[in-house]
């Protein structure tokens, strides 16, 4: 199972660097969300998947019976979740107050620091 894994990181990490090398915010947007997914999944399949032994040791045992997949790299992977969701709709939040501002969500479009047809900026105060 993990060759499958592995085999999808690599194509989860092309996917989103290949969005993250585009010219519209939305893409870009996408493309950080995917390649956070893929990270995770990178971490999940690093911690071992075996779903025929659960993580329980039985009792009169010190130690697990057998080989076990190990639980930590499952909590870093829920925290890591929830942080990155928090990331994503504050990016999109600003992607969505860029666009209203300056009307496009073209990155070539918001290279332009000071829009044509207004006003410099005064030099001194």
């Amino acid at each position: 199972m993990e060759p499958v894994f592995a085999a999808l990181v690599g194509l989860f990490f092309a996917v989103g660097i290949y969005l993250m090398l585009s010219k519209h915010v939305v893409r870009i947007l996408l493309g950080v969300v995917i390649f956070g997914n893929a990270v995770n999944l990178l971490i999940f399949t690093a911690g071992r998947i075996l779903r025929e032994v659960a993580a329980i040791i039985p009792e009169g045992a010190d130690t697990p019976v057998g080989p076990i997949s190990n639980p930590l790299p499952q909590a870093l992977i829920l925290t890591a979740i929830v942080i990155s969701f928090s990331f994503f709709a504050f990016l999109l939040v600003l992607a969505y107050r860029a666009y209203q501002e300056i009307g496009t969500d073209d990155t070539d479009g918001m290279r332009v620091a000071e829009p044509a047809g207004e006003p410099p900026p005064p030099i001194g105060y």
